[in-house]
C-alpha cells in the first residue's frame, strides 16, 4: 500500500528537510573555520566617503583585528545619505551575512535634515532590537549635531543614543567623531567627513567598546 501525505504533510517535509540543510550549511562553514562576522552598518561615515575603500574606518577595524588575533571579517555595509528609516529596510540585507557583532552608525543625516526626533528613536530602537533578535551583538555609536541647531535639538538628538542602548541593553559608544569631529587636519574640505587620517582615529575611538564584544 502507497503511503498517503497531504499537501500540509509535505510541506511540513519540505520546512524540515530545509532547516536540516541550513544546519548543516551552518556546521559546515564552522568546522571550515570561516571568520566572525562584524557588520559596520551606517552611511557616508561607514562608507567611508572621499577616501579609499581601504581607509574606511570598517577596514581599519579589520587590519587591526588581524593583527590583535583575532578571527573576525568586516562587513562595510555603509550607504551615503543613509537615514534610520533607509537602515530600517535594509536591515533584513545585513543579517544575510550572518553577524556575530553588528556596528550601527545612523542617525547624522536625519538630524542635519532636521528630521522628528521621535521618527529617528523609533528607527534605531527597532534596528537594534531586530539585530539582537536576530543574535547579533549591537554596538550603537552615538552621533551629534552642530550648535545651530539650537541647544534643545541638539540635547535630545544626543539623548537618543544613550536612551536606546539603556534600553536595549547595547554597547554604547557616545559619539563616533569623537576626537575627530571639528578638527581640520583630521576632517576632509566639507568639514564632515573624516580624511584616511581621520578614519584611522575613528577606529582607534571605537576599539575599547568593540574589543569587550570579541571572541577568539
Amino acid at each position: 500500500m502507497q503511503p498517503y501525505y497531504t499537501s500540509g504533510m509535505r510541506r511540513l517535509w519540505a520546512v524540515a528537510l530545509l532547516a536540516v540543510s541550513v544546519a548543516s550549511l551552518s556546521a559546515a562553514r564552522l568546522s571550515a573555520g570561516e571568520p566572525h562576522v562584524i557588520v559596520a552598518f551606517g552611511d557616508s561615515l561607514t562608507a567611508g566617503l572621499g577616501v579609499r575603500p581601504e581607509e574606511s574606518y570598517p577596514s581599519r577595524l579589520e587590519a587591526r583585528l588581524r593583527a590583535a588575533g583575532y578571527d573576525y571579517r568586516v562587513v562595510n555595509a555603509g550607504v551615503s545619505g543613509d537615514t534610520t528609516a533607509g537602515g530600517l529596510r535594509r536591515v533584513d540585507w545585513a543579517l544575510k551575512s550572518r553577524p556575530e557583532i553588528v556596528i550601527v552608525a545612523l542617525g547624522a543625516n536625519d538630524g542635519l535634515r532636521g528630521q522628528d526626533l521621535k521618527s529617528v528613536r523609533s528607527n534605531l530602537d527597532v534596528i537594534v532590537a531586530r539585530f539582537q533578535k536576530a543574535g547579533a551583538h549591537v554596538l550603537l555609536a552615538g552621533m551629534e549635531m552642530p550648535p545651530n541647531y539650537g541647544a534643545r535639538y541638539t540635547t535630545d538628538f544626543r539623548a537618543i543614543f544613550a536612551d536606546v542602548a539603556r534600553k536595549r541593553g547595547a554597547t554604547l559608544m557616545p559619539f563616533l567623531l569623537d576626537g575627530v569631529a571639528g578638527n581640520p587636519r583630521l576632517n576632509q574640505p566639507d568639514g564632515i567627513h573624516p580624511t584616511a587620517e581621520g578614519y584611522e582615529a575613528v577606529s582607534d575611538r571605537l576599539w575599547p567598546y568593540l574589543q569587550p564584544l570579541l571572541r577568539r
